[in-house]
């Protein structure tokens, strides 16, 4: 990874040029559905939803194993997982284009003003880079959790414990050294982001990302039964209850229609007409989280983002992130090059050789 020891979000030492659209046959709307079709068939879910944009044009195509629900496919809200990341990753970048953070914050200061933080401590800028040396969930979780496992494991470990077991964990590496993906860590950076401003997280996130983009049917916890995608067991046949994150809101709660995925995908690809009157922060920090700050791995060739995976295509690069609980998956992605988006959901959990994000990240490359 980077020699850098404090990655700064948005605000990298040598920015990567982002090349212009590339000149190319344009598939048509016909052609378009065609390929959307063949991947909702690909994904052998009881409900699957594509949806795509290409230089601001929407094809959606939505289909499943299931009966069809009473509300349409697409008009359901559907969990994402840690593809909310994207989500946190913008929010923290709006805030600190706002003036009401910097990223260098020590989040142990955050949640308990006053606290030694030492010479090398945590930051949120740590946290949502995935370098702050914490594993990928607090060590006791899975005690916490094993009587819900099938069901709710995140919703026994509420934001105190996320909180006390961060204070009192010493991590194995100086932060900024190593890369680790962490759900754990970027839970803490909720809480420590919310701690700092004042604010609940929820509020944080209508006020600077849901309202500003439009994105009404987003938001942290299932609400009206009938609009929520309903998840289900490998088996494709069993159904699970809602997804409830507990105490990492941050890492993996939102929850959202395959439209508002888009329209937030939308935003990426054109900061600045995602809100025809500005506001110039959001715009701002719509392009920071494009902007690479962190390389890792063998000759750099993994990069990536404050909130997003960065991979090189054809004419590209490439963002992308998927996500996934204990009944449904997501995929988010977009191409700068092509002015193309993707948000890709069904509701099948997890399972080995899973066609789902394979075949999302492959149609996506290739558009």
């Amino acid at each position: 990874m980077s020699d850098r020891t404090t990655p700064w979000p948005g605000d990298p030492e040598e920015p990567d040029p982002v090349p212009p659209p590339r000149p190319a046959a344009e598939p048509s709307d016909a052609e378009l559905r065609e390929r959307l079709a063949a991947a909702v068939d690909a994904v052998d879910a009881p409900d699957a939803v594509f949806a795509l944009s290409r230089a601001g044009r929407r094809v959606v195509h939505r289909g499943g194993t299931a009966p069809p629900p009473a509300v349409p496919r697409d008009e359901l809200r559907y969990e994402i997982g840690s593809a909310s990341k994207t989500f946190t990753g913008l929010l923290l970048a709006r805030l600190i284009r706002r003036g009401l953070l910097t990223g260098g914050e020590p989040a142990a200061a955050c949640l308990d003003p006053g606290r030694p933080t030492g010479p090398d401590p945590v930051t949120l800028a740590h946290l949502i880079t995935h370098t702050a040396g914490l594993p990928a969930l607090p060590r006791d979780f899975y005690v916490r959790g094993l009587p819900a496992w099938r069901t709710n494991p995140y919703a026994r470990y509420p934001a105190g414990r996320v909180a006390a077991a961060f204070l009192r964990y010493r991590p194995r590496h100086r932060p900024g050294t190593r890369w680790c993906y962490s759900n754990f860590g970027v839970a803490v950076l909720g809480h420590a982001v919310a701690a700092a401003t004042g604010t609940a997280w929820a509020d944080l996130l209508a006020a600077h990302l849901l309202r500003p983009l439009g994105l009404h049917g987003t938001g942290l916890r299932a609400e009206d039964t009938k609009s929520e995608a309903t998840g289900h067991t490998k088996d494709g046949r069993t159904p699970v209850p809602p997804f409830d994150a507990g105490g990492f809101e941050a890492a993996g709660a939102i929850r959202a229609t395959p439209h508002d995925l888009l329209t937030f995908l939308e935003a990426h690809l054109d900061p600045a007409g995602a809100d025809s009157e500005g506001p110039e922060d959001l715009v701002a920090a719509l392009g920071a989280v494009r902007t690479p700050v962190l390389r890792r791995g063998l000759g750099h060739r993994h990069v990536h983002t404050v909130g997003w995976f960065r991979h090189p295509v054809e004419g590209g690069p490439m963002y992308f992130h998927s996500g996934a609980t204990l009944g449904q998956q997501a995929f988010l992605g977009f191409r700068p090059d092509t002015g193309t988006a993707l948000a890709a959901v069904c509701t099948r959990r997890f399972r080995h050789r899973d066609p789902f994000v394979t075949t999302a990240y492959e149609l996506l490359a290739e558009l």
